[in-house]
Order: C-alpha cells, then sequence, then structure tokens
C-alpha cells in the first residue's frame, strides 16, 4: 500500500518546511496526494464539472473558448460550492496545515481553483507575481498548487524565479490572458534568467509559493496530453484586504474583458 503523508508528518518537518518557503519562494513536495488520494478527488472534480459548474456564476468559469463548452480552463471558488473540497480546505486539512507552517502563521482560506491546459491548445500562464490581485498589507499569503496528471515541460510546467519574493512587487500591465490578466513588464532581466527553477511534476506532487514569487507557466503544446492541476491560497492572518481597491480593479477589468469578446460575461 502507498505511504499516505499526514499532518502529522508535515509537522514534524515543520521547521525544514518554513525555512525553505522562507528562502526560496517556494516548497517542492513529490507525493504530497497519493494514489488513492489524487483518485478521490479527480472523482470529485468530475462530479464537480458534470453537477456543479452548470449552477455557478459565469465569472468563476472560464473557458478557452466561451462558445465551446469542452474548452473548461479554470474554475475559481470550488471549495465555496461542494462539502467535498470545503474540506480540502479546512483547519484539520493538509492544505491548510502546509499554509500555517510556510507562512508562519495561522491562515485563512480563499480560494480552491482548477486548471486545464487542453492538449495542443493550452494558452501559457505570463510571468506575474500572485500578491498583485491580492490587494494585501503586508503581501503575505501563499499559491499552492498541485498536479492531477504527470506534467512535462511540453505540457507546460511552472517556473520559479527563486528568491524572487525577497524584492517586493515588480510593475504589472495588461495579459490579454483569461484568468491571468496581467504580466510583468520586465521579466526577462538578468535575475530572472540565472535564477528560474522547473518543476516538471508527476500526478500527486505539490509545489506551493510565496504570493510575491514570480512564476510562470509555458502553454501546453503536446499534441495528446491534457495538464490539469488544483490549487488553493490562502492569506495569512495578519494580513489586511483592501477591499475596495480589490473590488475597483476587478471591475475595469471585467468592463475591459467583456467589451474584448473574452467572456460570455464578466470574469477576472
Amino acid at each position: 500500500m502507498e505511504t499516505k503523508l499526514t499532518t502529522d508528518a508535515l509537522l514534524k518537518h515543520k521547521q525544514r518546511l518554513h525555512h525553505e518557503f522562507n528562502l526560496n519562494g517556494y516548497v517542492s513536495i513529490p507525493g504530497f496526494f497519493n494514489a488513492d488520494e489524487l483518485a478521490e478527488i479527480k472523482e470529485n472534480k468530475a462530479r464537480f464539472i458534470q453537477d456543479v459548474v452548470p449552477t455557478m456564476p459565469d465569472t468563476q468559469v472560464y473557458y478557452e473558448d466561451p462558445s465551446d463548452k469542452s474548452t473548461l480552463k479554470q474554475l475559481q471558488n470550488m471549495w465555496q460550492h461542494d462539502a467535498f473540497f470545503g474540506s480540502m480546505m479546512d483547519e484539520q486539512s493538509k492544505l491548510r496545515t502546509l499554509s500555517d507552517i510556510c507562512l508562519g502563521e495561522a491562515s485563512r482560506p480563499v480560494n480552491m481553483q482548477y486548471f486545464n491546459k487542453h492538449a495542443g491548445g493550452g494558452q501559457a500562464t505570463p510571468p506575474h507575481q500572485d500578491g498583485y490581485f491580492f490587494h494585501l498589507t503586508p503581501n503575505h499569503a501563499i499559491t499552492i498548487w498541485f498536479a492531477l496528471e504527470d506534467v512535462e515541460p511540453e505540457q507546460g510546467c511552472v517556473n520559479y524565479v527563486q528568491g524572487s519574493h525577497k524584492f517586493g512587487m515588480r510593475a504589472h500591465g495588461s495579459s490579454g490572458v483569461l484568468g491571468f490578466s496581467q504580466t510583468i513588464l520586465d521579466f526577462g532581466i538578468p535575475y530572472d534568467r540565472e535564477n528560474t527553477m522547473s518543476f516538471p511534476c508527476k500526478a500527486g506532487h505539490l509545489i506551493a509559493h510565496h504570493s510575491l514569487t514570480t512564476h510562470w507557466a509555458d502553454g501546453n503544446t503536446s499534441k495528446t496530453k491534457s495538464r490539469q492541476a488544483m490549487g488553493a491560497i490562502y492569506y495569512a492572518a495578519s494580513t489586511q484586504e483592501n477591499v475596495a481597491s480589490k473590488k475597483a480593479y476587478q471591475a475595469a477589468l471585467d468592463a475591459q474583458l467583456t467589451a474584448a469578446g473574452k467572456l460570455t460575461a464578466a470574469a477576472t
């Protein structure tokens, strides 16, 4: 029987994980979910897409082509729509334990997402910092990403700029990419190139990064393989969210994307 990683096991490595997160701006944990856990997650993901997605607001369901439901690209806030995914985010979960360890304090759940880069058609994820979208003071949060299937470079693996979280927020501008609307304007400076770390992942492999860590992923160039993954976002309990600023940003972006015909309804 395949070994299951427990919350107790994570806590035994608390000091090392926290140190690595602070030093590099990310942690990498192969086998975070074993085969049985992964099968349960994938089964519930399929159920969610079939039964729950049709009831969700358009602003939380993104398609590569809004007129083609087979091009599902991204789902937002899954944990708020379904008990199974809600339990994956709660105080007893491995994801919550990891976020508390990495951030060095209690954390609060904010989002659970599904990502899909279709075979031969999944768009690239532009270089960005998640904290740009969070509107937090201080900007102290974690984004968790885990592979639902094996992900090789041709499918668009995640890339981090090691240590980039130490240098604050970089200037961002419009990317034109649904779901990742902003990109770092000066990306590609020598520091970026010299410190890039790429993460091909086996199914069940988890990577997690700080909200100020520069990261991106290429598009899926494989003609036969999709690139399915899930993510979770937690904010440090000590942070304050500028709700007015976030709403104003979202409203402006919604209008821009809708006018450009990228949405059937507003979404970011």
